[in-house]
Formats: structure tokens, C-alpha cells, sequence
């Protein structure tokens, strides 16, 4: 049964928590910007994986950062906060995929057949093939700008812009 917790602290909420298999008492979440985030103690702030051992005490009780979840990262923690990149040696926090940034630096956790992704969104452009920090979208703040984000240039001269 999936539950909608009052609005946490940091302005995040929790909804839906599951019981990770084997992490006595980690639970999952879903954030406020619908990814992947750590049920804290409290069970109504939910933070963004990505907030999980990153050396900052999110949680109230601190639990997003304590020893037994963060010894051996990215072993030690909870599957539903790792995802895999396309290099099996390379891992990302599971909100960091289909975020739209190329993450893994293949962009395995933007396109198939690593990672199926939703098209892109309204704020994005569709390109083939773009360079350095995205996979196949781009800001539409990254059209008409006078610099090439697309293989084929279509970000200078097709797309509308913001």
C-alpha cells in the first residue's frame, strides 16, 4: 500500500516506501521531482539518493551517513540507490539516471540498451548524437547560443530556443 507522508524537512516528501530486502530498516522513497530517494527515520523526509554518504548529514538521526551504509560504497549500500553504468567498473545514485546529464561519461544511464529513458522533455531538445555534457537532449537554454551542443548543429538552427 502506497502511503503519502506530510511534507518533511528540506521540502521533501515521502511516498510509497519499500523495505529494502536485507537492509534492516533502509526503506526507499519517492522525492518531491519523482526519483529515487532514502526514506530517513523520521518516515517523512525522503531525500534524494544522490544525498546518500555524500558527507553531509541530511537525515535528523544522520542515518543517510552512517558507517554501515557508507564503509564500502557502492557496496554497502541498498540496491535501489546504485545504478549501473555501461563500464561495469563505473555506478551512479539511481536519480542520476535519465536526468538528462551523461552521468557515466558513456551515456549508458541516458540511452538503451544500458537504460530506457522517457523522450525528452518539454525544456529539452531531441538531437542526434550531442557532445560533451548530454546524450540525446539538451537544454532548450542551450538553443541559438552560438556554441554546438548537437552532431548535426540542429541546436543553432532548428531549434526554437527557451
Amino acid at each position: 500500500m502506497n502511503k503519502v507522508f506530510p511534507q518533511g524537512e528540506n521540502d521533501y516528501t515521502a511516498a510509497g516506501p519499500k523495505a529494502h530486502p536485507g537492509g534492516e530498516g533502509v526503506q526507499a522513497c519517492i522525492t518531491l521531482t519523482n526519483r529515487t530517494g532514502f526514506l530517513c527515520h523520521d518516515q517523512r523526509s525522503c531525500i534524494p539518493a544522490r544525498g546518500v554518504c555524500d558527507g553531509i548529514r541530511t537525515c535528523t538521526q544522520g542515518e543517510d551517513e552512517d558507517e554501515s551504509l557508507c564503509r564500502d560504497v557502492p557496496q554497502s549500500l541498498p540496491r535501489f540507490l546504485v545504478a549501473h553504468c555501461g563500464d561495469p567498473a563505473s555506478w551512479i545514485y539511481s536519480d542520476q539516471k535519465c536526468d538528462g546529464t551523461n552521468n557515466c561519461g558513456d551515456c549508458s544511464d541516458e540511452l538503451s540498451p544500458v537504460t530506457v529513458c522517457p523522450p525528452c522533455g518539454p525544456g529539452w531538445w531531441h538531437c542526434p548524437s550531442t557532445f560533451f555534457k548530454y546524450c540525446d537532449c539538451i537544454p532548450r537554454r542551450l538553443c541559438r547560443d552560438h556554441v554546438q551542443h548537437c552532431s548535426d548543429w540542429s541546436d543553432e538552427y532548428a531549434c526554437p530556443g527557451p
